[in-house]
């Protein structure tokens, strides 16, 4: 059966799609162009023609990824209820314990953008907008007075720094820590962070 002709914006996702997925399988060093097309059927020729070199693809495919992840955060976030009940929600789906996917290619990200400036810039913007929403969030909170947090932006990178942190090691060491015990952790940082016992998240 013939392909369907795709748009050149359709073309570019469905290449983009199969990149993180070849990404999130076989880690950036290993993944080759190759590997993108015959995952699609399609020609070498036609991966280059889109993205000329595979750091291109690379971090075309990272900037797609973290776009998805902010479109999330922004309709949990955009959510018509509490500051705390969006926050804690960002929060709980973000964390590794959680139902965000991806960390193993977000770990790949920050692995090599210590030596590909392109790939550090992306990872770097995705931080500071992940960092930005949360302290929004935060801030809208302590206006309300459903909490009290003296310095939203350092709440916001602690608890993003507990995250990411918690992720490499439940993604790099599966079994180290119960998931169980990694989400109380969240949740008693993010009491802690708010001033908040930790039983009023869920109430």
């Amino acid at each position: 059966m013939a392909r369907v002709r795709l748009t050149v914006a359709e073309r570019r996702e469905e290449l983009l799609r199969a990149a993180v997925e070849q990404i999130e399988a076989r880690g950036v060093a290993a993944v080759r162009i190759a590997d993108v097309a015959s995952a699609l059927g399609v020609s070498n020729a036609l991966v280059l023609y889109h993205f000329s070199t595979k750091e291109k693809l690379v971090a075309a495919a990272f900037t797609y990824a973290a776009e998805d992840d902010l479109a999330h955060l922004r309709g949990l976030l955009s959510r018509r209820t509490s500051a705390l009940r969006r926050l804690r929600a960002a929060v709980r789906w973000y964390a590794p314990t959680g139902q965000a996917k991806g960390w193993r290619l977000w770990i790949e990200g920050w692995a090599v953008s210590l030596r590909e400036p392109a790939l550090q810039e992306v990872t770097r913007n995705l931080d500071s907008r992940w960092k930005a929403a949360l302290t929004e969030v935060i801030a809208e909170g302590v206006t309300a007075g459903e909490f009290d947090c003296p310095d939203p932006d350092a709440t916001a990178l602690r608890l993003t720094a507990l995250l990411d942190g918690l992720a490499v090691q439940l993604t790099s060491y599966p079994g180290a820590i119960p998931r169980s015990r990694a989400q109380e952790w969240v949740d008693e940082a993010l009491a802690r962070e708010l001033g908040l016992d930790r039983a009023a998240l869920t109430a």
